[in-house]
């Protein structure tokens, strides 16, 4: 099952990354480029992926069609993560994910068809939306450790 394979991944993700992301200095965690987000801000995107993806998975499988986007700049600066406490951060992340690997262990075959309506209007499958999560969450894991 592809969501049983994504859910492992997530859950090595888990298990790996909380202590890579308390190993960075503070200051280096908390570092903002010019015009860019902080390694800190890039983990609190993808708490809002998180979430965004779990409302997608839940009701993807229950409603026809659900269109489920954010903004994603504007979540980031108006849950102000610059300022979270660091730990809080990461742990939040690795409940968020434990959940949705859990939910993505759970969704049946079946629904793997079923759709969810993106910004621009584009249908996308349950289990594309699966593997775009993971490509998503390992390349911004990169980011942060480039």
């Amino acid at each position: 099952m592809i969501t049983g394979d994504i859910s492992n991944t997530i859950l090595q993700l888990c298990s790996s990354l909380p202590a890579q992301l308390r190993a960075i200095p503070a200051d280096l965690f908390a570092e903002k480029p010019a015009g860019k987000w902080s390694k800190k801000e890039i983990t609190g995107h993808l708490i809002d992926s998180a979430t965004v993806n779990l409302q997608r998975f839940i009701r993807g499988q229950l409603e026809d069609n659900p269109q489920i986007f954010y903004d994603q700049d504007n979540w980031v600066a108006v849950q102000g993560y610059q300022e979270y406490d660091n730990e809080q951060l990461i742990r939040l992340w690795e409940s968020l994910n434990r959940h949705l690997a859990n939910i993505l262990s759970k969704i049946p075959e079946s629904d793997l068809t079923r759709t969810c309506l993106m910004k621009n209007g584009e249908a996308v499958t349950l289990a594309y939306l699966a593997e775009d999560y993971v490509f998503h969450l390992n390349h911004h894991i990169r980011q942060i450790f480039k």
